[in-house]
């Protein structure tokens, strides 16, 4: 099922506008939209990303909703290029490299595959270095030239800024931000990526989940969270938080000292001015950010104490992710 909303502009097409389309591909839903010169979404849409086993059928199942969209804005010829954001994206390459968040292991050729289908260039990023380019041009970044985005969603990416250029490594796969190991005990909770101990396994959503799994089994504590069918959700937490409950607090503190920690070494690696929470584990807002930032203090080195703001994107949540990939087609 594809959703599709209208921004109140669509029948207001400026010939004299340039537009291209963003694709974000994430590892639960796909959301894609047309945005003109001005970073105006004209109409946008989104679908399951799962359930497309084949990884074609998901290609022509977004570009048959893409072309109804093309249609609806009567852009025919009008478009550009295509930008896409996606887990482990290769910009080089323009593949996706053993995502594990994804269905399709092993290489896929995605740029190829959605410029042969819509005829158009394609140009492809991880999807967290997308949101770095998005909060550049269009959000919160505006004006710095160094800065780090982290996107906290059903995994967690990092996007770097570096002296006004997006750091895209050797072989275009640079700021795996998710994927650095924060506990080699020997009990570190396995991530997707088949490693233990990495960041993701415990501050992206199904992390903060895991996190509640293990306080509700250690701890006889009264919690609202006791009450909900599993799976639980970061959302759940969230709203049990929001009534004062003591273990959807704690789990929301264990995570933002463990997030916090690994930002301070980042701003050790890079001196960041500011860096930028992005995705839906975010609107946990201060349950988590305070932590985080107590955490930040509490270990970052002395000398750069202060000097690296913590933020939260500012962007729409429904436009963030597909501005943030159209930005790599400009």
């Amino acid at each position: 099922m594809c959703l599709i909303e209208e921004n109140d502009r669509v029948n207001s097409v400026n010939n004299s506008s340039r537009y291209v389309i963003g694709i974000d591909i994430g590892g639960t839903n796909t959301k894609f939209g047309i945005v003109n010169s001005e970073g105006v979404i004209m109409v946008q849409g989104s679908m399951s990303t799962t359930g497309y086993p084949v990884f074609g059928d998901y290609v022509e199942q977004v570009c048959l909703e893409l072309e109804k969209m093309i249609g609806k804005c009567g852009l025919e010829g009008h478009i550009q290029a295509v930008g896409i954001g996606a887990p482990n994206a290769n910009f080089h390459e323009g593949t996706i490299e053993s995502a594990p968040n994804l269905e399709w292991k092993g290489v896929v050729p995605l740029a190829k595959t959605f410029s042969v289908r819509l005829g158009l260039p394609v140009r492809v990023s991880n999807d967290a270095n997308a949101a770095a380019l998005g909060e550049m041009l269009y959000g919160t970044a505006r004006g710095m030239g160094n800065f780090i985005v982290l996107t906290l969603g059903t995994g967690v990416g990092g996007g770097v800024v570096a002296n006004g250029k997006l750091v895209s490594g050797h072989d275009g796969l640079a700021g795996e931000l998710g994927h650095v190991i924060i506990d080699n005990s020997p009990d570190a909770r396995v991530c997707g990526c088949g490693r233990a101990g990495c960041l993701e396994a415990y501050c992206s959503a199904s992390g903060i989940a895991r996190t509640a799994d293990m306080m509700l089994a250690y701890t006889d504590t009264p919690s609202l969270l006791r009450n909900i069918e599993a799976p639980l959700s970061a959302e759940d937490i969230f709203l049990a938080a929001e009534q004062d409950d003591k273990i959807a607090k704690d789990i929301f503190e264990y995570t933002g000292n463990i997030l916090g920690k690994a930002l301070a070494n980042f701003i050790a690696i890079l001196n960041p001015e500011a860096i930028i929470i992005f995705g839906g584990v975010s609107k946990a807002g201060g349950y988590l950010l305070e932590p985080v930032r107590r955490a930040i203090d509490d270990n970052v080195l002395p000398i750069l104490k202060g000097k690296t703001q913590l933020l939260v994107s500012t962007l729409k949540d429904s436009d963030a992710a597909i501005l943030g990939a159209s930005a790599i087609a400009w």
